[in-house]
């Protein structure tokens, strides 16, 4: 089970900060959002196997949309004025005490680079289609 920060609005996965979906959509609603997510990831992948670009980016567009509608992109979904922290390393932000004593900050250290890495990657490759060779 990923690691959730204690007010509930971000998952830690290697150390990075993701934003969670909105708890208080419908579980029904949420389930359909997913569902839509999973689909338009599939067809991203389809798309870039293909050689589709315009597919590609139509597909790219379904993800965002469903991302926006679960509330892990775009206005965050908290009214207390705090920032959005997503892609943020846990230990450079407010949570920094909290991961450090949940003892997985001495293994994340490590992963910092990795992560910035695979984002740079995946990045370029969305861009890029795969096997485009290295960003940069």
């Amino acid at each position: 089970m990923p690691l959730v920060t204690p007010d509930g609005r971000y998952l830690v996965v290697r150390g990075r900060l993701w934003r969670r979906a909105d708890p208080r959509l419908h579980p029904d609603e949420r389930a359909a959002l997913v569902r839509e997510l999973m689909a338009a990831r599939r067809a991203k992948g389809e798309a870039m196997r293909a050689g589709d670009p315009a597919a590609r980016e139509a597909a790219r567009a379904r993800v965002d949309a469903a991302k926006r509608a679960l509330g892990e992109r775009g206005p965050v979904w908290w009214d207390d004025g705090a920032p959005d922290l997503t892609r943020r390393m846990a230990r450079t932000t407010a949570y920094a005490d909290w991961y450090a004593a949940s003892g997985h900050d001495a293994d994340d250290a490590d992963d910092a680079d990795d992560a910035d890495d695979a984002d740079d990657a995946q990045e370029h490759e969305d861009r890029e289609g795969p096997g485009a060779g290295p960003p940069g």
